[in-house]
């Protein structure tokens, strides 16, 4: 009986587990398919932070419509977007708060920037610089405005 437990035991150890080989080349295609895969992934989180900032420079401009219709005028640049929260003193004409949430940073951490008048013939301008933080850039570092 001995015999045969010893021959099971032997024949099982052989029979489990992976090759050295086999897990180098498992390894290899992982890191092949990592590698394809990765750039792709990594170049749409960039386009997706752009896409959440237009989207965001796009409700803070509703509420600022809002803002004007009911005051008769955009915030001024020292009142800046806080206005829509936070009734101005002296305004009696403010129905807000125009947004439901503090106004948070832009999708790389940086302040949006407000400007009145605007550029270009625009009332304001709402801006996003990108990733540098800076105005101008390409990529994700390029600037999302209204």
């Amino acid at each position: 009986m001995r015999n045969e437990s010893d021959k099971f035991m032997r024949g099982s150890s052989q029979a489990a587990g992976f090759t050295l080989l086999e897990l180098l080349v498992v390894i290899t295609i992982i890191g092949l398919l990592s590698a394809y895969v990765g750039p792709k992934y990594f170049s749409k989180v960039g386009e997706s932070r752009q896409k959440v900032a237009k989207a965001q420079i796009e409700s803070f401009s509703k509420a600022l419509d809002n803002y004007r219709l009911d005051v008769g005028r955009y915030p001024s640049a020292d009142l800046g977007l806080n206005a829509l929260l936070v009734r101005p003193v002296g305004l009696a004409r403010w129905n807000g708060p125009y947004l439901q949430k503090a106004i948070p940073p832009d999708p790389w951490g940086n302040s949006y920037a407000y400007r009145i008048p605007g550029r270009n013939g625009k009332e304001f301008d709402l801006s996003s610089f990108g990733e540098d933080g800076r105005a101008g850039g390409t990529g994700e570092a390029a600037d999302v405005s209204n």
